[in-house]
């Protein structure tokens, strides 16, 4: 029996029973439902009209909801719980994140954003030319002081179409002074002919890189609501989240560069109706957010909706 129908036939018989049909659910097990009602049982065929909205980084089109990568590599700001990225590492199996790079083709979503390690290229090479599967990989990078090449070449020889230097690399070489460093990685990721991009988690990144004169093609910064800043056990607010959401939104409206915003729903802490609106109001050109697979059907219908109606954004789209 196809597994897809299995669970959907458990998930009837035990979720839905317990309350009067699908109202008492919650949410994510509505998701669920609705997700494996339709499951795919092939590689889903991109065409641009089944697309969501999209825009370019460099010469690709890429959509403006972008799947992250966190949680399929085992990671996720999970506040105090000590067993979430276990969990994760539990979850996504090789299968798992094939069914779910499958589901963001199926619903629209044509990019991928993946750290560059072995087990993620694995999984692309199988997904490209075993499952027949389209998606495009967005590359996290982790240049070194002494070696900003070899990381780089290995996600442009594997298939990556854009490559960022990872947020806490740009955190700590901008806080060291070092963006003699970015300009190094940015000039090695144009040298391998793709675009380059810089990340940061401070917004002193793209500060600096701006006050330098330095020309990446594009910048992932944090941005979500301020009532959704993460504290530490210390109660000090957790840099990794976006401490400063209105300087970074006035900084921002000045930078002629795409934005990918990313850590948009404050791990899990938003609801995408409120933070993918909040992101595309305020200026960030695309959205990367980590879906677990019974999310992304109603993640993308959300901002499908919310960029096909009528925006209050004042930052003109730079992609």
């Amino acid at each position: 029996m196809n597994r897809a129908v299995n669970r959907r036939d458990f998930l009837k018989g035990t979720l839905a029973a317990a309350g009067a049909g699908a109202m008492a659910l919650s949410l994510e097990e509505q998701a669920l439902l609705a997700g494996t009602a339709s499951m795919p049982s092939g590689p889903a065929s991109q065409k641009s009209a089944d697309l969501l909205p999209t825009g370019k980084i460099g010469n690709r089109k890429v959509t403006r909801l972008i799947c992250g990568g966190n949680l399929i590599s085992g990671f996720a700001h999970s506040r105090d719980l000590i067993y979430v990225s276990s969990m994760l590492r539990h979850y996504f199996t090789d299968e798992k994140i094939w069914e779910t790079l499958h589901l963001c083709e199926e619903f629209g979503i044509n990019t991928a954003l993946l750290r560059t390690d072995d087990h993620v290229m694995k999984i692309l090479d199988t997904y490209w030319n075993k499952r027949g599967g389209k998606i495009q990989w967005l590359a996290q990078v982790y240049p070194k002081e002494g070696d900003t090449r070899t990381n780089i070449k290995k996600a442009v020889d594997a298939g990556a179409i854009a490559c960022y230097i990872q947020g806490n690399i740009g955190d700590r070489w901008v806080k060291d002074g070092r963006v003699d460093l970015i300009e190094k990685a940015l000039g090695t990721i144009k040298d391998a002919g793709v675009p380059a991009g810089v990340g940061g988690h401070s917004l002193s990144v793209p500060m600096a890189i701006e006050a330098a004169g330095l020309e990446p093609d594009f910048y992932m910064k944090t941005l979500h609501r301020s009532d959704y800043w993460s504290y530490s056990k210390e109660g000090k607010h957790d840099n990794s989240w976006c401490e400063a959401p209105q300087e970074t939104i006035k900084f921002m409206a000045e930078v002629k560069r795409p934005w990918i915003a990313f850590k948009v729903l404050a791990a899990g802490a938003i609801h995408p109706r409120v933070g993918f609106r909040y992101v595309f109001e305020n200026g960030a050109d695309f959205a990367c957010a980590g879906m677990f697979d019974f999310q992304i059907r109603e993640d993308a219908a959300i901002a499908k909706k919310i960029l096909s109606g009528n925006l209050k954004r004042e930052r003109p789209w730079q992609a």
